[in-house]
């Protein structure tokens, strides 16, 4: 631990405290391309994907947690700033501070992972909930899918409640912000299959073939896909429900449809 850089600032005042709490508006966001991620599992995997850590904050009450001193976590080339429960609780806006965050800077990805051959791709148009599109990300990584693509109308991807429910898969595959009006048609030249769900579907998703280079659709929590993107689906299936529910929420819908697709690639 004696290598680590460290620094102590406790009061809230402070004009870097600022600059780490303007990171939960995304405008500032934008503006810096950094963000904050939260807490010690989050920051584990972000030292593991070699993700562009800038500052390491810790609650100097509770002390560099355990897991951030093994050599397994080698962290010892970033910068350290001990501080006070305060700052933690300006800086990351939960009711009840993580130990320790950090501010990093917005990944890159390359959208040639998107053109794989026999692509698995998740697009998705308008959805607005944090926890879905956290949980849709998750079961991307989950399952190997190629990328997730956030078209406008996407909550941010760098909202604090996003990046909390990723639970780090934010940094295991590539996640691209795209314009769907011009990335749809190019996908449909390239001969891949963009795939919706809606209730007058004549395929089910368990007869549908996953196997071909796929693109799965989700949209709007309330609305669905928007009509723009509704016109450029090649397909549509729909989630067949023995029992009483009206439907599935976007993200349970989301996993059941690429679980189907990995079974088929997978497991058939």
């Amino acid at each position: 631990m004696n290598n680590y850089n460290h620094e102590k600032i406790t009061s809230v005042q402070n004009d870097r405290v600022k600059q780490w709490a303007s990171l939960l508006d995304k405008k500032f966001r934008d503006r810096t391309g950094k963000f904050v991620i939260e807490g010690v599992h989050l920051l584990l995997e972000a030292i593991k994907a070699s993700a562009p850590i800038e500052t390491i904050v810790y609650d100097g009450e509770r002390g560099i947690p355990p897991e951030l001193q093994t050599d397994a976590a080698d962290s010892s080339s970033f910068e350290w700033v001990e501080t006070s429960i305060q700052v933690m609780a300006k800086c990351t806006g939960t009711d009840t501070p993580p130990p320790i965050f950090a501010v990093v800077g917005k990944l890159e990805w390359d959208e040639s992972s998107l053109f794989r051959d026999n692509s698995l791709v998740v697009v998705l148009d308008g959805v607005r909930d944090p926890g879905n599109v956290g949980t849709i990300i998750r079961s991307a990584d989950a399952v190997g899918a190629d990328a997730v693509v956030l078209g406008k109308g996407c909550v941010d991807l760098y909202n604090p409640k996003t990046v909390r429910s990723t639970m780090g898969s934010l940094f295991h595959l590539p996640l691209i912000e795209a314009d769907l009006t011009e990335l749809l048609p190019a996908a449909k030249e390239r001969g891949i299959k963009l795939i919706g769900t809606s209730l007058q579907a004549t395929h089910t998703c368990y007869s549908y073939d996953w196997t071909a280079a796929s693109w799965l659709l989700l949209g709007n929590e309330s609305n669905g896909l928007s009509a723009t993107v509704r016109e450029q689906a090649d397909e549509a299936v729909i989630i067949p429900m023995r029992g009483q529910a009206e439907s599935l929420n976007v993200a349970m819908a989301g996993t059941v449809l690429l679980y189907e697709a990995m079974r088929q690639r997978e497991f058939n």
